[in-house]
């Protein structure tokens, strides 16, 4: 089967920090033969990057925390523990993007970066692409409060164990998905970079 789909029209209802539209579509259907035209809204939010920064010799993370409009129905409150990230603005590839953000809200500088892979978070209604990175760096002095005071950010970061920050993740007190991803590559495929051999 040869799938396929239309664009008949596409609206913008709102530009603000994200922008918003209205799309009307129609696709081919697995049983064969064509939808009917189809209305749904969707949040254009961009690309974005972010990064797992671990510290192999320390085995150690360093994570961000810091509010998000999102989460502000979420019974815990809407500060999350998060890994560094940034929108991908035009011209930058994602490895700039994050090794940027790293110094922004964590005055951490990457020494090595390893792409994990690249998703979309939430496609029924947005075309945000995440890319996902590991960044190598040295923990030893990292911590703090950070972030562009110019872009609202207050940003709290913070360092712990590998252990603990599975710890949280299996526990659920992480539980925004680029954060579980990148945690779950991790155990998955850190002991095949070889790094603490570096």
């Amino acid at each position: 089967m040869k799938k396929h789909w239309t664009v008949h029209s596409k609206e913008r209802l709102y530009r603000g920090f994200f922008s918003m539209f209205n799309v009307k579509f129609s696709h081919s259907l697995f049983a064969g033969g064509e939808s009917p035209v189809i209305e749904r809204e969707v949040l254009l939010r961009g690309d974005a990057a972010a990064v797992l920064i671990w510290d192999p010799m320390r085995d150690e993370f360093l994570l961000v925390e810091q509010i998000r409009p999102g989460a502000f129905e979420e019974t815990k409150g809407p500060w999350l523990t998060e890994i560094v990230a940034g929108m991908v603005a035009e011209g930058e590839v994602p490895e700039q993007v994050v090794r940027r953000e790293a110094i922004e809200e964590a005055d951490t500088v990457l020494e090595e970066v390893e792409p994990m892979l690249r998703y979309m978070p939430s496609p029924g209604g947005s075309d945000e692409r995440l890319w996902l990175y590991l960044g190598r760096a040295d923990l030893n002095n990292a911590g703090g409060l950070h972030g562009l005071a110019e872009e609202g950010e207050d940003i709290r970061a913070f360092t712990l164990s590998t252990n603990k920050a599975l710890e949280m993740l299996a526990s659920g007190e992480i539980d925004n998905s680029m954060t579980v991803i990148a945690l779950q590559w991790w155990q998955l495929n850190h002991e095949k970079l070889g790094w603490k051999n570096n």
